[in-house]
């Protein structure tokens, strides 16, 4: 599908929402992971890593902007600004070691790397809260000059802020995978040793992949702090890590639409068992098990199976009225 065709797909999501869901911090949350699921998806769709470190660029986000509105004051953008800028520098430092190993080498980095910075945390309460994380994270009003230019404080009011920053980091994102760059990362994802042998610098285009992916994820951890109050220890361990790429495969990998598809169906799916039996996690493990099972090409690959489907009986009615004329 066009570029065009995605962002007005998108943006018809991002206006439906608030027609059809109740929970203004829900419609929300489902905006932000689908940020972190689109950056994942940058490297596992794109690139063809695997990599379980997105948590530390999530929790990373998430303590930056709590530290920074709480303890060291600074405009609520600014911070923003910071958090996305500490997720960058983290995707770095964990890409340049990651990306010496290759395969299930390179997935036990990124997993080791993660259970160090989780208990690195745990282990600074001064600085990260430890078991408690950090608490009472203001959500500031955008202003200028003491002039109120959007306030944030109730949930819908938020999500407007949060769909806003959507929308502008999706189009850059599509950008991005459209581009030569994007278009090079395909290559190196199917055929490495081809495209090292024409002169593509491997490492290189693997950590300009995780500064963007890292960066995006701790815009993610971010706005989801603000949205809580809260920047919890559990932001940064490997679970979460787990919970972003789980809903950038069930969306699909073939284009970053599918993510916001993912993350839509894991958190809208997760709170409506949730109020049918208190072992929920039972019955969405059994779901993603079908899942894994029967659409290996996510909820997207399903969408164009079916879209196929249509337009071939569509085709097919077509022609029967033709001959019969």
């Amino acid at each position: 599908m066009r570029k065009h065709g995605l962002l007005l797909l998108a943006l018809a999501v991002v206006l439906a929402m608030p027609l059809f869901m109740q929970s203004g911090s829900l419609a929300s949350e489902v905006l932000i992971f689908a940020l972190a699921a689109m950056a994942c998806n940058l490297l596992l769709g794109y690139t063809g890593l695997l990599s379980f470190g997105q948590g530390i660029f999530f929790g990373l986000g998430s303590y930056t902007i709590a530290l920074l509105l709480t303890r060291w004051p600074l405009p609520m953008p600014l911070a923003l600004l910071c958090a996305i800028a500490m997720g960058g520098l983290a995707a770095a430092v964990v890409g340049w070691i990651a990306i010496r190993q290759r395969g299930v080498y390179f997935v036990m980095l990124t997993l080791g790397l993660s259970q160090m910075v989780y208990f690195v945390a745990y282990s600074a309460p001064g600085l990260t809260g430890g078991d408690n994380g950090l608490l009472d994270i203001p959500r500031p009003s955008i202003s200028v000059m003491g002039h109120t230019l959007w306030p944030l404080a109730t949930p819908w009011q938020y999500y407007g802020f949060v769909a806003g920053i959507f929308m502008l980091v999706f189009w850059l994102m599509l950008r991005t995978a459209r581009s030569i760059f994007g278009r090079t990362l395909l290559a190196v994802r199917d055929n490495p040793e081809r495209a090292a042998a024409i002169g593509y610098n491997l490492k290189q285009l693997k950590l300009r992949a995780f500064v963007i992916s890292g960066a995006v994820t701790g815009l993610a951890g971010g706005l989801h702090a603000m949205m809580t109050g809260i920047a919890p220890l559990s932001s940064v361990e490997y679970h979460t890590s787990e919970m972003i790429l789980v809903m950038t495969v069930i969306g699909g990998t073939s284009n970053l639409f599918a993510s916001v598809l993912g993350s839509a169906f894991y958190l809208l799916m997760s709170d409506w068992l949730s109020t049918l039996w208190p072992r929920w996690l039972m019955l969405l493990g059994l779901l993603l098990i079908v899942i894994s099972l029967a659409m290996q090409g996510g909820l997207w690959g399903l969408g164009e199976k079916l879209w196929r489907l249509v337009r071939g009986k569509s085709a097919g009615r077509a022609g029967a009225q033709a001959e019969k004329a």
